[in-house]
């Protein structure tokens, strides 16, 4: 059969649930039947998705594997699923790392395996569905869904202040969940206005006229909801509690998807929705953009705690992918969506490599290490590489992004992209001191003496990520070539809204520059 006669997006957004059908049936006594189960689940929709990637056609931007079906008739809602060159990328990763999340904490949680897998594959569902809905209803179900499950793995699974971080999660997503439902009911009945057609489909609102006032107000709405996902600066402070106290599976899930949640929906809607309000709000957001990179850098370099330290680098390094995003043009926009990809793949390798220790001795303090190279070698090298990948040390796949996104951030604006440049050094700096304190001088702790090396299981997890960190580092373009044409007529239906506001009265006011 052909694959465009399949529902294969339905397939693989769904496929999780059958493993959670398959685990409800299950005896709580059985746990490592029930981790086996939804890990077999998630590696067999990694599998089914990679007809997405060989088949998809790069060389156009129209959506693919479109699913279009009357849902909810007198409302305008229908099940309409579809993905770009965009959000094939980002369901691809989501795919890649949620097997490989699970199998890093096979041995840490032992008590209600049951349900903790059910919330990963649950999570799961809702992070692809989100990637690929084109209805604004289902894209808020989805939104809404992966919520719940985020919040029990940190909730029940979490440390310490599990519940605190829990509660500050839920608040800050939900708040930036109730402005954008009130901003998608606006446009649903601008479009009725407008065209007589009551409609959530997100393609159609691409081609809806909106007056300039009233953009910057919906913008405003969708920007404080995504900029929270992001999150940047200053809503980003529900981030490290988060990441601290989740176990870590829901860390790199996280890290590695979740917040890109936030940067994908400034591309699907706030860009080619609201393009006058985006070009209005250009300068803000590069200054947030600058001091999220900035401040984020300075905090990590502060923090005793490792994984904390991650935690402020994704402020960041997300400020890198907010700067290339808004200097709207291909090479800030391809970097900036590159970065999303390989901020998932080196901040969630840091995360499990954080996971590995904090097994080992029940500790993230910094000062608790020292001389683990001397025990623990190949975890040692593989750390020092996923380290240069943040950073972005030519050859690996954060060089690509950082390079793309400056080159577009300087084309934009040189003072903001000059300042963004600092965050590359004290990157640097937060890294490498903090790599050299856990891993080189003399080993001053007795129990840092009888680590164990890595196992069989990490390398497994660890391993598949570092080939892909080698491989956008080597041959981006087998990545860049796939958005491309998406990414050229995003910037195309911008700057098509601008110069069509010259012609006409709502839009003069903002083109006199």
């Amino acid at each position: 059969m052909n694959l465009a006669q399949l529902p294969i997006l339905s397939i693989v957004t769904y496929l999780p649930l059958a493993g959670i059908a398959l685990i409800c049936c299950m005896s709580n006594k059985r746990p490592d039947l029930i981790r086996w189960t939804a890990f077999l689940t998630t590696v067999v929709t990694f599998i089914v998705s990679l007809p997405l990637y060989f088949n998809h056609d790069a060389s156009t931007w129209q959506m693919q594997f479109v699913e279009n079906v009357p849902w909810l008739q007198s409302f305008g809602v229908s099940y309409h699923m579809g993905i770009d060159g965009i959000s094939l990328l980002l369901v691809m990763l989501t795919t890649f790392l949620s097997p490989l999340a699970l199998l890093s904490t096979w041995s840490a949680v032992t008590e209600r395996v049951k349900e903790y897998m059910i919330c990963l594959l649950f999570l799961q569902v809702g992070m692809l569905g989100v990637f690929c809905a084109l209805d604004f209803f289902l894209f808020y179900v989805f939104w809404e869904v992966m919520l719940i499950p985020m919040y029990f793995i940190i909730g029940i699974w979490g440390g310490p202040r599990r519940i605190y971080a829990a509660i500050k999660f839920f608040i800050y997503t939900m708040s930036g969940s109730v402005l954008m439902l009130i901003a998608i009911l606006s446009l649903y009945f601008m479009m009725y206005k407008a065209t007589g057609e009551y409609t959530f489909d997100i393609l159609k609102y691409h081609q809806l006229h909106i007056p300039a006032a009233t953009q910057f107000w919906l913008f405003l709405a969708f920007f404080l909801a995504f900029a929270i996902k992001v999150p940047m600066f200053p809503f980003h402070t529900w981030l490290p509690d988060a990441h601290v106290e989740a176990p870590t599976a829901g860390s790199v899930i996280l890290a590695g998807v979740l917040l890109k949640m936030g940067t994908y929906g400034f591309l699907r809607f706030n860009l080619p929705i609201f393009p006058l309000a985006t070009q209005q709000f250009v300068p803000f957001i590069f200054w947030l953009s600058v001091i999220g990179i900035v401040y984020g850098a300075l905090v990590s370099l502060a923090q005793d705690d490792i994984k904390k330290l991650v935690a402020y680098s994704s402020v960041s390094h997300l400020g890198y992918c907010m700067l290339g995003m808004f200097a709207l043009n291909v090479e800030g926009i391809e970097g900036s969506t590159i970065q999303m990809i390989n901020h998932g793949l080196s901040t969630g390798a840091l995360f499990l490599i954080v996971g590995m220790l904090y097994e080992r001795r029940h500790t993230r303090l910094i000062s608790e290490y020292g001389g683990v190279m001397k025990v623990m070698p190949l975890f040692a090298t593989l750390f020092l590489m996923v380290c240069f990948s943040s950073i972005g040390v030519p050859g690996l796949n954060g060089f690509v992004g950082e390079l793309l996104i400056l080159i577009g951030a300087f084309k934009a604006s040189v003072p903001f992209a000059s300042v963004a440049m600092l965050g590359l050094l004290l990157g640097s700096v937060y890294l490498l001191w903090m790599y050299k304190r856990v891993m080189y001088g003399p080993i001053t702790n007795e129990k840092n003496k009888q680590l164990p090396d890595m196992s069989f299981r990490e390398l497994a997890y660890l391993v598949p990520i570092l080939v892909f960190i080698v491989w956008i580092g080597v041959a981006p373009k087998t990545f860049l070539n796939k958005m491309h044409t998406s990414v050229t007529h995003l910037i195309e239906q911008v700057n098509a809204e601008k110069t069509i506001a010259k012609t006409m009265d709502y839009g003069t006011e903002h083109t006199h520059n």
